[in-house]
């Protein structure tokens, strides 16, 4: 049976000490799991580091765990990518979410377009606690122990008018580009890839993008819808450049 895997925040989780479990961590634990006392658990805080412990306590409203050992978790490529990703339907961006942080994916920009979801700030707001929890819960079943960041959502403009850092490289995934995977050397720095809306980019904002140095990239002769074209692409740049082995 596979040990479960716990988030529990950013807390200080030294072997050999004995910690009360959070509220969320809690609630996954023995809610939802009905773990019983002295099951194992592996927890992390998003330091990087697997943390093997046993539950310990278990009581209607709480919980402790003994933290035994430390681990590096050696599950983050090499590849720093960051998907800029153009705010789609709820259950497609949550899909997104979920397989970018599978994928290994370091950092989601939500953007804000002109053919994407709308929704007001304090809807987003409320997405993004969402969204972030949904990273979470991937993290947990995937077996990163690095929380991957998820940045407020921006226009497009705005991320478009945004440096870029050295050595860093932008790519646009366009059907209509000639350019290719097999056509782009090593990147020296991150890889920030954008993925339109349901329907595209409009015809201003792809203007915008390759007036800000964007590189079109083209997959191949198909549109793929907006949930799928995150995926295939982060799988592609990981197969290439980060860690997915090639068969």
């Amino acid at each position: 049976m596979r040990i479960p895997r716990i988030y529990t925040g950013p807390i200080n989780l030294s072997p050999g000490t004995e910690i009360e479990l959070p509220d969320n961590a809690f609630r996954h634990t023995v809610q939802v799991l009905r773990l019983p006392p002295e099951a194992p658990l592996v927890l992390f805080n998003g330091d990087g580091n697997d943390y093997p412990a046993t539950l310990t306590k278990v009581e209607k409203r709480r919980a402790s765990a003994a933290v035994r050992e430390c681990f590096p978790n050696a599950s983050e490529s090499p590849l720093a990518l960051h998907l800029v990703q153009a705010i789609s339907k709820a259950e497609h961006m949550d899909v997104t979410v979920q397989k970018a942080v599978e994928l290994g994916v370091h950092v989601i920009q939500p953007v804000l377009s002109t053919r994407g979801l709308k929704l007001p700030p304090e809807r987003l707001t409320r997405k993004l606690e969402h969204w972030r929890a949904v990273a979470v819960s991937a993290c947990e079943q995937c077996g990163r122990s690095r929380i991957p960041e998820l940045r407020v959502p921006l226009k497009l403009d705005a991320w478009l008018q945004s440096p870029a850092a050295t050595g860093d490289r932008r790519l646009l995934l366009d059907p209509r580009a000639e350019c290719g995977l097999e056509a782009l050397q090593p990147p020296t720095g991150a890889v920030e890839l954008l993925i339109g809306p349901e329907g595209g980019f409009a015809p201003e904002e792809l203007e915008q993008a390759a007036h800000a140095g964007l590189l079109g990239l083209s997959l191949g002769p198909r549109v793929l819808r907006t949930e799928t074209a995150g995926i295939v692409a982060t799988a592609l740049l990981q197969a290439r450049w980060g860690d997915l082995r090639r068969f």
